[in-house]
């Protein structure tokens, strides 16, 4: 090698070859590879976590067994037994980590539409009420946008980021012959096309579908918008699909006008498009043998053209006034989905969808007789696929037709324990500072402090912290109750994760017996959320109250059948903006019904059993009014003491729960 002012020249060549020319061709985001230069890997073992179910629910079945049609209901019914469909609230990270253990290699389509709708107003109206025109807008929850901030902090990098970490997934649980289809527009879906690659393989690549919506536009400084993009990709080149028929109407109402004018030459067909028709019907009659006006001509022609191709020009997004709108920001129309599950997902096969938002994949699935796993981030997302899962059991019971039960699972408290083993490395007193910290309050050190019970101060009151796994119970709140009031406190807030039913009940005589204002806290799950700044809102636990209705019996000596009446609901309105809080306040405290969405009952509730649907009543869009009695007539099967859960939902997707003696 020789040099320049005493600087060695590299010479590269065929036996020293340059490092830019044995590079291949690849995406590359901030944070793709760790400092030295090795690819970041995903842990599963260290995310999978034991999922909880909370709600089980087959409304018919549920039914027929208050009204004491259950034997005529299992004569009748065509419900399937042999899976229950899964709807889940959670992180879908933590939730396609934690189902691995039972789904590896068994799921056939997984269909997602992730967030790129970067910068957008997540806030929406959420009708209050019976009236058509009462509404009351929405924040998106804190939860969600600090995880959309997460997803856009860094642009394209930190989304990449997201989305590859769940693509993964997804292909761990992908059976050999399945398929996943991302939905995705013109903001990222030639990066998303190539983490797709990198993944699947760019063998595996199926098709770039193109949805064109029809959606009007007045754009005059580009051709506007008018298309999504689907990336369909198999998990292996041996992927299942199934050629989509479309109809025929276009080519058979050419043919007809064709043969009605009796322009069967090419001489007296002025379009080119019917000289192209017209073509291909000789081209059919000639093979056949047949004259050009028999009806196995026009068929085996419709049989030519009417394979759907990768643009889908026949669907537009979801009307204001179509019966399946539910005024949901993101929600697809459910011709699309239906296409995609008949292609790629055979019939019993499983979808998955982990940005389930309205829930229009499962309610599709259903209505094909696939089985799904649904889940989602949002509360109002979970709550909003809840009511239509239900209303989609209900019309195929109706219709009589097969349908399948599901269960509503989250990660509960395993997910703190995931968050402070891995951000608090597992102190429990790192742990009560970052509470105290989002809740703006002083920690009072262990020497300061004259109860161990007694974590910080605000203001005037006293905090207590509970623990990151437990559930806060009035025998707690006596407990430190008796420690602020030896501390001269005559307030005391009380912040946890989850509270036991009926507390505000027994609060009151607490209260009373020592003369201190005690005031308790749901901590948000929000302050999990890494990189997280300002507090998010901290609104007391929303108060629920309800009573046993005890009907005549049907005849004399018989059960008394009974039924709940809610008396009182006072709502949490952690999501409403600040600009509208006090209204909305005062409204909530005239008349807090209005802002009830949704409620059951489990007339025979057990602590170690997931909440039952015994009876529900919601509102619809079409149907505003709301029961606040039920009309089940529950029957017991014996005389005794019972204990039913009162399980109430409001506008903004929260649950309040309560219990309720029944005595019988």
């Amino acid at each position: 090698m020789g040099g320049v002012g005493g600087v060695a020249q590299v010479r590269w060549g065929p036996d020293n070859p340059h490092p830019l020319s044995t590079m291949k061709t690849e995406l590359v985001w901030e944070g793709k590879y760790d400092e030295w230069g090795n690819r970041r890997t995903v842990d599963a073992a260290s995310l999978a976590m034991p999922m909880q179910k909370i709600e089980t629910i087959d409304q018919p079945r549920s039914e027929a067994i208050a009204s004491g049609k259950f034997a005529l209901f299992e004569k009748q019914s065509k419900r399937a037994d042999d899976f229950r469909n899964r709807l889940i609230w959670g992180d879908n990270k933590l939730v396609m980590a934690s189902l691995l253990a039972e789904f590896k290699g068994k799921v056939d389509l997984i269909y997602i539409d992730p967030p790129f709708d970067v910068g957008a107003d997540f806030s929406l109206p959420v009708p209050i009420g019976e009236e058509d025109d009462e509404f009351v807008h929405k924040d998106a929850s804190a939860l969600e946008m600090v995880a959309y901030r997460d997803t856009w902090g860094r642009g394209p990098d930190s989304y990449l980021s997201m989305l590859s970490t769940r693509l993964e997934f997804c292909h761990n649980l992908l059976a050999d012959t399945g398929s996943i289809c991302v939905h995705c527009d013109w903001r990222l879906n030639s990066p998303i096309r190539m983490t797709l690659e990198e993944i699947f393989g760019a063998d595996s690549f199926i098709n770039e579908i193109v949805w064109r919506y029809g959606k009007m536009s007045n754009a005059t400084q580009r051709f506007p918008r008018n298309h999504d993009t689907i990336l369909a990709f198999g998990k292996t080149c041996g992927y299942r699909f199934s050629p989509i028929k479309t109809a025929p109407s276009e080519y058979r109402a050419r043919y007809e006008r064709i043969l009605k004018e009796n322009k069967v030459y090419y001489g007296s067909v002025r379009s080119s498009t019917d000289r192209l028709v017209l073509g291909r019907i000789k081209k059919v009659a000639k093979d056949l043998g047949r004259d050009l006006v028999d009806d196995d001509v026009l068929f085996d022609f419709d049989a030519e053209f009417k394979t759907q191709d990768d643009v889908f020009y026949d669907i537009s997004i979801v009307k204001g006034n179509a019966g399946e709108q539910l005024d949901y920001p993101t929600q697809k129309p459910e011709a699309l989905i239906k296409r995609l599950l008949e292609a790629f997902c055979p019939k019993d096969g499983l979808v998955a969808d982990f940005f389930c938002g309205s829930g229009t994949t499962g309610a599709v699935a259903e209505k094909l007789g696939r089985r799904w796993i649904m889940c989602d981030l949002g509360r109002f997302a979970i709550h909003t696929t809840r009511k239509r899962m239900i209303e989609v059991q209900r019309q195929l019971h109706a219709e009589g037709k097969p349908y399948r039960a599901f269960d509503l699972y989250n990660l509960g408290r395993y997910e703190r324990q995931w968050w402070q083993q891995e951000a608090l490395k597992g102190a429990d007193e790192e742990h009560r500072r970052v509470v105290l910290e989002f809740f703006r309050a002083e920690m009072l050190e262990a020497g300061k402090a004259s109860h161990p019970l007694i974590h910080g101060r605000k203001g005037r009151a006293l905090c207590h912290v509970n623990g990151i796994d437990g559930i806060f119970t009035a025998a707690e709140a006596r407990e430190v109750a008796k420690a602020a009031a030896a501390m001269g406190a005559k307030e005391l807030c009380c912040l946890a994760w989850d509270f036991e039913m009926n507390i505000h009940q027994r609060l009151e005589a607490i209260r009373a017996e020592m003369g201190i204002d005690i005031r308790i806290y749901r901590i948000p799950r929000e302050i999990m959320e890494k990189n997280r700044k300002g507090p998010p809102p901290w609104l007391e636990v929303a108060v629920l109250e309800a009573e046993p209705v005890y009907r005549a019996p049907a005849e004399k000596g018989g059960p008394a059948p009974v039924d709940i009446r809610l008396t009182r609901f006072l709502p949490s309105l952690a999501e409403v903006p600040t600009k509208e809080l006090e209204a909305i306040r005062e409204r909530a405290i005239r008349s807090g019904f209005d802002f009830i969405d949704f409620w059951a009952v489990d007339f025979e509730w057990r602590e170690d059993k997931p909440f039952n649907h015994h009876w529900q009543d919601y509102r619809t869009r079409k149907d505003r009014s709301l029961k606040t009695v039920s009309d089940a007539g529950h029957v017991y099967a014996k005389k005794g003491e019972y204990t039913a859960c009162v399980k109430v939902v409001d506008v903004f997707g929260c649950d309040t729960s309560i219990t309720v003696k029944v005595r019988v």
